[in-house]
């Protein structure tokens, strides 16, 4: 190991920082089980995006989302999961633009649109994605975005993506044993 890696903090390996991004997997996955898609077609779908992010600033690539924002509570998904998962639900319902969470867990208040990057070509997007899709895929190649996720508003599938590549499941396949990490 050469001075540079050994002074390298790879936030993408801590434990910490993968449980949460599988406890954010939970909470998007129960947000999208609780919906009935049988009970009223008509009815809004809950849809969400989320990135987890490192750095002091998405100002460079992100813009505020107008006037949504992440309720006052329930900003800390690790430590108050039940007040996390009521304003998830929330959002999820009744807000558009990415959900930011910092790598120390803690949910910004602004939701954001991000501006397009220099991203992986049309050839990559799956025929379900829709722009959020899309968006979360390519910003899943910042350097200084450790995860996106997301909820088809569609479909209730929950995708999360990292480094441009994916792991998703549609609404049937949900409820798995939960993934996060021991500790």
């Amino acid at each position: 190991m050469n001075r540079t890696e050994a002074l390298d903090i790879r936030y993408a390996e801590h434990e910490r920082v993968q449980r949460l991004i599988e406890t954010l997997r939970y909470h998007v996955e129960e947000i999208s089980l609780d919906y009935d898609r049988t009970a009223d077609p008509t009815a809004r779908a809950p849809g969400m995006y989320l990135a987890v992010v490192v750095g002091p600033s998405i100002e460079a690539y992100a813009d505020p989302m107008g006037d949504n924002r992440w309720p006052e509570s329930g900003r800390d998904p690790l430590t108050a999961p039940g007040e996390f998962a009521d304003a998830a639900t929330e959002v999820a319902y009744s807000h558009d633009g990415a959900v930011v969470i910092s790598v120390d867990g803690i949910v910004s208040r602004q939701l954001v649109r991000f501006r397009t990057v220099d991203g992986p070509s049309g050839d990559v997007y799956e025929p379900w994605m829709g722009a959020r899709h899309m968006s979360a895929l390519d910003i899943s190649t910042r350097t200084d975005v450790l995860a996106t996720l997301t909820l088809s508003q569609e479909s209730g599938r929950v995708t999360v993506f990292d480094d441009g590549a994916f792991e998703s499941d549609e609404w049937d396949e949900l409820g798995k044993p939960w993934r996060a990490v021991d500790g």
